[in-house]
């Protein structure tokens, strides 16, 4: 038997798994590892990510290769799990989104039975931005546009039922107006939008920060459950008196049946390269926040938003199943 024919045997068998995990075990990692993410190259998470990367490639003296899969909501990483061979050796980020898209849609992916986590790694605050020269001074002057022009008022973000959608949709199914969204691949597409002028707002995290420190764009309102550090004097969308909070935690995911001990060093590795000094700096540059998950804590926060989510999404609207 030819080794085409073994490996095609072995697939059919069901030992290709076991053999791919033996081999994993063994000086794992010994080759380059491939780290998906779902956001476009040149953005804040973009930007982070390559610096965990590096981090990460200097502990283990392999390469780590970030490839930028940007769409669909951030779940395209996730997804490739899917048919992803389960050796350690592709991992992807995770993001809030890949836990709501099970709600909203029919899929035969279940972010729950088909992902080994790894690790928990940051998660990003929100804020809604309008460009200096708005009429817009506040979230009250927004939403009363939106009164008296329904579904004329555009907003931009980094994708369908991303979590800067959820929270727009729900500010306004509570004061009963219409947004109009302009979803994009990534927040640098939505940024370069609005300071281009062809939408008239923008909610996301946190690509608008370096823009509003330089008094290019205006921010409204953040989505934290407590004020920003960074932006004072701006107030929440609670103290704006909206039942709202809203962050979106990320982390890293290894294809279902990845082999504990892997996923424990895959683990230990990430760990190390997120307190290095740099993914620090740039986490508080990009207005991102560290939040440490272990693996099993991970698993849980995705069970416990998909539960949470469930019927926000189904009272907004959003679901189409």
């Amino acid at each position: 038997m030819n080794k085409r024919s073994w490996l095609q045997w072995m697939a059919a068998s069901g030992l290709e798994t076991v053999w791919h995990q033996a081999y994993a075990q063994k000086g794992f990692p010994a080759k380059p590892i491939k780290l998906l993410v779902g956001f476009a190259a040149g953005g804040a998470t973009d930007i982070a990510f390559k610096i965990l990367a590096s981090n990460a490639s200097s502990i283990i003296d392999q390469p780590v290769v970030v490839e930028n899969k940007p769409g669909a909501g951030m779940v395209i990483p996730a997804q490739m799990m899917k048919t992803t061979v389960p050796d350690g050796y592709t991992v992807a980020q995770i993001a809030v989104t890949v836990f709501r898209q099970a709600i909203i849609d029919k899929t035969d992916f279940d972010p729950l039975r088909d992902l080994s986590y790894i690790i928990g790694l940051s998660a990003y605050s929100f804020g809604l931005v309008v460009d200096a020269s708005s009429p817009f001074k506040t979230l009250a002057d927004y939403i009363d546009f939106a009164k008296k022009h329904p579904a004329q008022l555009t907003y931009g973000t980094t994708g369908t039922f991303s979590s800067a959608q959820l929270t727009m949709e729900d500010l306004a199914f509570q004061n009963n107006v219409q947004f109009n969204h302009v979803p994009y691949k990534g927040g640098i597409e939505a940024l370069q939008a609005l300071l281009g002028g062809h939408i008239m707002s923008m909610a996301d995290a946190p690509s608008w920060a370096p823009y509003v420190e330089s008094g290019k764009l205006r921010l409204l309102v953040t989505a934290d459950e407590k004020r920003s550090e960074r932006f004072p004097n701006v107030p929440t969308m609670i103290e704006s008196g909206f039942n709202i909070v809203q962050n979106a935690p990320f982390g890293l995911a290894a294809p279902r049946d990845t082999d504990p001990a892997v996923i424990k060093k895959l683990h230990d590795i990430f760990k190390a390269a997120m307190e290095m000094d740099n993914f620090k700096e740039a986490l508080k540059k990009y207005n991102l926040s560290s939040m440490y998950l272990s693996s099993s804590q991970f698993k849980q926060f995705a069970a416990d938003i998909m539960k949470k989510e469930r019927p926000l999404i189904e009272r907004i609207g959003l679901k189409s199943n």
